[in-house]
């Protein structure tokens, strides 16, 4: 029978009763009689089976005749069971007339016609229809006349596009959409072309919708990458210079470099970065890195003002720490706002407030007006500068009654643009231009604005004449890393709007031939950097920054000054008194570790008072800059070769949290993609390739070195093959410690992992890293460094032995390092392949056996009888397959209760589940970090990785290397079996 046939058939008795059965499809016609037995007994039905023999058989139904002329049967059965053929007849009886009345999903009339009868003209026209069922369609089609007659209810039209664009509506539906992430000044340029991501609280850009990796990092390389890090958030500290001191040295040390007590810090010349812990427990419980920066000193003042700098992850707990430590614990209220705005205010910020109408035109209908406020004591509406989701109420301030220091959280009250490249000074010199002078008749007049009453000083115009000549003397320098790291420059700028050219152009260094005095004081400026005096800044108060903020011109306005200007395109003559804006230039340094590529991705840091964003950012676009976003700014720091945060700090809370998220993306994006199209993890012998467990690895590699020193003391005898240990040993060592012995698993207080930040010891651990460019060249090292051997290693192990450290790797051949790769021990044997093949691949890691695999199929196909099956299975599973080997561990003992289906629900293909079996020892070469940053490297031109590694591994690796081979290890993508050689370097 053909598949259409069958498919008739199947729809044809689909409604028949159960206790209805036919035979099969070979049978005739004629033949299709009931049986409601099984078998010929009494109460059945027998039919002739005579002629069935007889003739031919055919492979299907059909209907009407049959296809070879024959006719029914004729021939009665003997007998009939009355009950069972009253049955069967009323069964059939039931299941027509279910046919009949049943309706298809339609509520029309139509679907109590079979379907051959149905015809789409009778839904105009009811006489095509049965007499039957043609009253039954007219009254339904009165009933849709009459439902369509009724007038339905108007919809509430929505406001028009020109009401939804008005100023204040605009600033209202802004304000609504950064209830949860706030918007920085230049998020709507962002928008309309970058990638937004939300984090933070922030909504930031992400990369550009168009391809430039390799146009941002030429930008970087030879003229500019610009950024808008407004989202760092700024505390501002201010009191007596010692007291300030003594507090903020609690929550830092020594040992980590310069503090805030540097003298050319302390003086305000130079920017200043420390990595901030904890009040008083240091090497433990980092919050991150910080930069600051001190107001100059003032003349005859102990009075200090400090800006410390943050990410947004470490605010809170920061502002937490410093409150404690300066004893700033009592709230100081914010001032209530002012219910009228200055004139010049209004088309910029608020939303319109135009004088009051008279009662007639208030009472007019059918005419659209700008939204304004019933009542006078409501609070206006929220501005998009600055912090505007922060409610009015909430502090800002504090104050300690014992110190006198004052805390302020400035968060979004000042802006703050990246410039990154060489010639980050000429685009920052083509863009600004020194402020003006006042006229005479204009300072004798007073003034609401700051400016006039800023050039009655006569000190302060010296000032001011003095910064524009330090800035002048840029336009001369060739490239932003010949300047000093951290300079700060203060300064006065006019509009840059007034200057903005007409097209995009790119800005060039102005390298001329100077006379001897400018020459001698370029050179002066790149060796010692701006002079004390010149650093101060009117951006350092208050007043100055509020009124500069309310006082700015807005758009309309100035294109309609423009506009009234003799020859079009000229500048505005005389500039506005509103025009001049205070900054704060800092320089960025460059790569300042290694020894190629010095200075690379320097540049300046551009600080403006808030509202001023946009300002500022469209003359930096129209000097021919690149854009960057978050993503840039990390390829920017794995170019320079620095950690980045919050990604590379996995001993602070906000690197914690920041990695628990990224295994989180990362599982569910491996979840997303069908069984059949992801890695097998567990096959390529990765235990976690989504997350690093440094907790682990540092246990494990600290237990691997006291069971070692055990053994030594022991008298037993180890093998010097140039390797730390063999897959093989660690795993035993590894196993006798994952015994139930209390000494072990009872006695052993918790941990917590960290960084190695101490510059003395660093220092001491590259020297015997024997550093190396990325080519792998040798570079000579100062004397005085004691060698490596295991009486400096002891002392060195108890201050740091669970401890990470930060290294560089670069591949000796060919390869692109990947997240979440495996730093690996090299054995003798790799080491030998080396010298006879410096330029070639490295080893293999053999194929792993998945061990959940058959078990995740078995849950799959019946949950309910896995766990009958689980033991008798694992029993087949045993003697079938092959023993695992040493180095990769056994399920059924490394998890215990969790191995089986039941206990261990989350179970997903290709992943090794919790708790994970021994980090070091699960591949054929031990494991001594992870690589939190890697890819190909265009400024190194190989391959290069950033990350962590055990110092204890790297000690003992280093320890039982040759000399000529030290620093060489072994890296490892998670999805590759493939190992690459790498050198490491350490750089302090």
């Amino acid at each position: 029978m053909s598949a259409a046939k069958v498919k008739m058939r199947e729809k044809k008795m689909r409604n028949q009763p159960a206790s209805v059965q036919y035979t099969s499809s070979s049978q005739k016609n004629g033949e299709d009689t009931p049986v409601t037995g099984g078998g010929e007994g009494p109460s059945g039905v027998h039919p002739n089976t005579e002629r069935t023999k007889n003739r031919p058989q055919r492979g299907g139904w059909v209907r009407g005749h049959q296809w070879d002329g024959g006719d029914y049967a004729k021939e009665m059965p003997k007998y009939i069971t009355a009950g069972a053929f009253a049955r069967v007849r009323a069964a059939e009886v039931s299941a027509m007339l279910k046919a009949v009345t049943k309706t298809t999903g339609s509520c029309h009339v139509f679907g109590a016609l079979p379907k051959h009868m149905r015809r789409r003209a009778m839904s105009h026209n009811t006489k095509r229809l049965p007499c039957r069922l043609r009253d039954v369609a007219n009254r339904m089609r009165e009933k849709s006349f009459q439902a369509g007659s009724k007038k339905k209810k108007e919809e509430a039209k929505g406001r028009s596009r020109k009401a939804r664009r008005r100023h204040g509506n605009l600033l209202l539906e802004f304000n609504r959409r950064q209830r949860k992430n706030v918007w920085l000044e230049t998020h709507i340029w962002h928008a309309k072309r970058f990638h937004m991501v939300k984090k933070w609280g922030y909504c930031l850009g992400d990369r550009p919708t168009y391809k430039c990796y390799r146009p941002s990092y030429r930008a970087m390389s030879n003229h500019c990458l610009l950024q808008d890090l407004s989202y760092y958030c700024c505390i501002e500290l201010q009191g007596e210079e010692d007291k300030l001191l003594a507090s903020l040295s609690q929550l830092i040390s020594k040992e980590t470099g310069p503090t805030f007590a540097a003298a050319l810090c302390l003086s305000g010349q130079r920017q200043g970065s420390v990595v901030v812990y904890r009040a008083g427990q240091y090497p433990m419980q980092p919050l991150g890195p910080v930069t600051f920066l001190w107001r100059p000193r003032a003349q005859g003042s102990t009075h200090r003002q400090l800006w410390i700098w943050a990410h947004p992850t470490i605010k809170q707990d920061l502002l937490a720490e410093l409150q404690t430590v300066c004893q700033c614990c009592e709230a100081v209220l914010p001032p209530a706002a002012p219910a009228v705005t200055p004139a010049e205010v209004v088309p910029a910020l608020e939303p319109e407030t135009k004088p009051e109408k008279s009662p007639e035109a208030k009472q007019m209908t059918g005419t659209k007006r700008k939204r304004t406020c019933k009542d006078a004591s409501e609070p206006p509406a929220k501005k998009i500068l600055g912090d505007g989701t922060r409610s009015p109420t909430t502090p800002v301030t504090w104050k300690s009654s014992s110190n006198g220091i004052v805390i302020s959280d400035l968060t979004m009250e000042i802006v703050r643009y990246r410039l990154i490249g060489p010639q980050s000074h000429s685009v920052l010199a083509e863009t600004m231009e020194a402020a003006t002078d006042c006229d005479e008749m204009t300072k004798s007049q007073p003034s609401s604005l700051w400016w006039p009453e800023h050039c009655r000083n006569e000190s302060k115009m010296n000032l001011h004449q003095q910064q524009a000549d330090v800035f002048h003397l840029l336009k001369g320098i060739y490239s932003t890393g010949e300047l000093p790291s951290g300079t700060v420059l203060g300064l006065t700028v006019d509009d840059p709007r007034l200057t903005l050219p007409t097209t995009k152009v790119k800005a060039l260094p102005c390298v001329k031939q100077a006379q001897e005095v400018e020459e001698e004081q370029r050179r002066e400026l790149a060796l010692r950097g701006v002079p004390a005096h010149c650093c101060q800044s009117s951006l350092w108060e208050r007043s100055v920054r509020d009124n500069v903020t309310d006082n700015k011109i807005s758009e309309q306005k100035l294109n309609r000054m423009k506009t009234e200007v003799l020859v079009p395109g000229s500048r505005l003559s005389p500039t506005p008194l509103q025009g001049r804006v205070p900054i704060l230039l800092v320089h960025q340094p460059g790569k300042q570790v290694g020894h190629e590529m010095s200075s690379w991705g320097a540049g300046w840091d551009l600080l403006l008072p808030k509202g001023w964003g946009m300002a500022f950012w469209v003359p930096l676009v129209y000097r021919g800059v690149r854009i960057g976003g978050l993503t840039m700014s990390l390829k920017h720091c794995q170019n320079k070769g620095a950690a980045h945060f919050p990604h590379d700090y996995p001993d602070c809370p906000a690197g914690i949290h920041f990695q628990e998220e990224q295994e989180a993306q990362l599982l569910g994006k491996f979840k997303r993609r069908p069984p059949a199209k992801r890695t097998n993890y567990i096959k390529h012998g990765c235990l976690a390739p989504f997350c690093c467990p440094w907790q682990q690895l540092a246990e494990e590699w600290e237990l691997i070195l006291r069971e070692g020193g055990e053994a030594r003391e022991g008298g037993e005898a180890r093998e010097g093959d140039g390797q730390t240990h063999t897959a093989t040993e660690a795993d035993v060592v590894l196993e006798e410690a994952a015994t139930p012995c209390p000494d072990v698993t009872v006695t052993k207080p918790p941990s917590r992992v960290t960084v190695l930040r101490n510059r003395k010891s660093l220092r001491l651990l590259s020297s015997w890293c024997r550093p190396t460019t990325s080519k792998g060249q040798r570079v000579r090292c100062g004397g005085g460094v004691s060698p490596l051997d295991q009486a400096t290693m002891t002392p060195f192990l108890s201050a740091h032995g669970t401890s990470l450290v930060w290294v560089r790797l670069s591949l000796l051949s060919k390869g692109r390092p990947e997240l979440h790769a495996m730093v690996c021990v090299p054995t003798a044997e790799d080491l030998k392949l080396l010298d006879k093949e410096p330029g070639g691949s490295g080893p293999q890691e053999p194929l792993h056996r998945d061990h959940f695999k058959s078990r995740i199929r078995r849950r799959k196909k019946s949950p309910k009888t896995a766990a009958v099956s689980f033991l008798c299975s694992d029993e087949t599973e045993g003697k079938e397959s092959d023993p695992p080997s040493d180095s990769e561990p056994n399920p059924t003992t490394s998890e215990g209760p969790k191995s089986s289906p039941q206990s261990s629900p989350d179970l997903t293909f290709g992943l090794w589940p919790d708790p994970l079996p021994s980090v070091t020892a699960h591949c054929s070469r031990v494991t001594l970090g992870w690589v939190t940053q890697g890819d190909f490297s265009l400024s190194a031109g190989c391959g290069e990785a950033l990350g962590f590694v055990s110092v204890t591994g790297l000690l003992n690796t280093l320890l039982n290397q040759p000399v000529g081979h030290r620093g060489t290890l072994l890296l490892r993508n998670p999805a590759s079996l493939h190992y690459r050689f790498a050198k490491v370097n350490l750089e302090v």
